[in-house]
């Protein structure tokens, strides 16, 4: 009988002491943080010509997830195509309030020049910058390089932005 009730004080002892670890490390871990990003910027391939879109995201700490949908506007004259992209992308980032990041990201596009069209995969490479502007309110800017799959007019597209961040 006495090894019995040895036994349960032990393993009561050990599962008091797993739960306040747990309850120990849900209290001291870091919370995620969300944030969307609106932006303006421009697609460099073949010419410069605006771009448009909005991101949105969450992250722990370092490691870091998004959505981002981009809008570039065609220009005939000179044979650029609009391109229309959905990525969802990785983040690695500095945990500081001034976040450097890199990203890596596919996803789907669609390109179109006049009655041309193409629609497929693609990934994208990226780096980027967010500062603190007031409270919440962070500047974004972002770098993108793109590998289109399927038959793009441009395979290599590249794009750049700045953008208003709300941090939540």
């Amino acid at each position: 009988m006495r090894a019995t009730t040895t036994h349960h004080t032990w393993a009561r002892t050990c599962l008091e002491h797993a739960g306040i670890a747990l309850v120990v490390t849900f209290l001291s871990a870091t919370p995620a943080a969300a944030d969307a990003t609106l932006f303006i910027g421009a697609n460099t391939t073949p010419a410069t010509r605006p771009v448009r879109g909005f991101a949105g995201g969450i992250s722990l700490l370092v490691l870091g997830f998004e959505f981002e949908y981009a809008n570039t506007v065609e220009d005939p004259l000179a044979a650029a195509p609009s391109l229309q992209t959905y990525m969802g992308n990785l983040l690695v980032q500095t945990p500081t309030s001034t976040q450097l990041y890199a990203t890596l990201g596919g996803g789907f596009y669609r390109e179109r020049l006049g009655t041309t069209q193409e629609t497929s995969v693609g990934i994208n490479l990226g780096a980027g910058i967010k500062f603190s502007l007031a409270g919440p309110l962070r500047v974004r800017l972002d770098y993108r390089a793109f590998v289109l799959r399927g038959s793009p007019i441009y395979q290599n597209p590249q794009r750049v932005y700045a953008g208003l961040n709300l941090a939540f």
